[in-house]
């Protein structure tokens, strides 16, 4: 496996992945986020030696049916060339940890439909039915006590 290191990095910069895996075919732009620019958010950068090949996005954010501290996570997606290799987890685990430091109780998460099972595996609870965000297409809220 090759050296991958785990950086937090800016909201701009999470668009070069963003924009190939989440936003195809549409304006660059729509990969802007609210919340990308909060104090409180927390943007990390999967690299592969100098390239960076993943992102995640933790955002303070609070959903009625969960109780405590409460983060989103958002815009995360690894580029095809290197999806399907478990490298997700490291992302997933690298919040973990510092949401942990923040004394976060729940991440929760808009997971699409593809996702979903990576989400299963990585211990995420399906919470209600599946909706659609529109242009954008199926997806369930997931969440996971930390």
């Amino acid at each position: 496996m090759s050296n991958y290191l785990i950086k937090e990095i800016t909201a701009r910069e999470t668009w070069a992945v963003r924009h190939p895996v989440l936003r195809t075919g549409r304006p660059l732009e729509t990969c802007a986020m609210e919340g990308d620019d909060h104090p409180d958010t927390i943007h990390l950068g999967l690299f592969d030696t100098a390239n960076l090949i993943g992102v995640a996005s933790f955002m303070k954010a609070a959903k009625p049916q969960f109780t405590g501290s409460q983060y989103q996570l958002r815009g995360m997606g690894i580029l095809a060339a290197y999806q399907g290799k478990n490298l997700g987890v490291l992302l997933i685990n690298a919040g973990e940890q510092k949401l942990r430091r923040l004394d976060t109780d729940v991440l929760w998460c808009n997971a699409r439909i593809k996702a979903l099972n990576f989400y299963l595996r990585n211990d995420f609870i399906v919470e209600g039915d599946s909706f659609e965000i529109e242009s954008v297409g199926t997806h369930y809220l997931l969440y996971k006590t930390l």
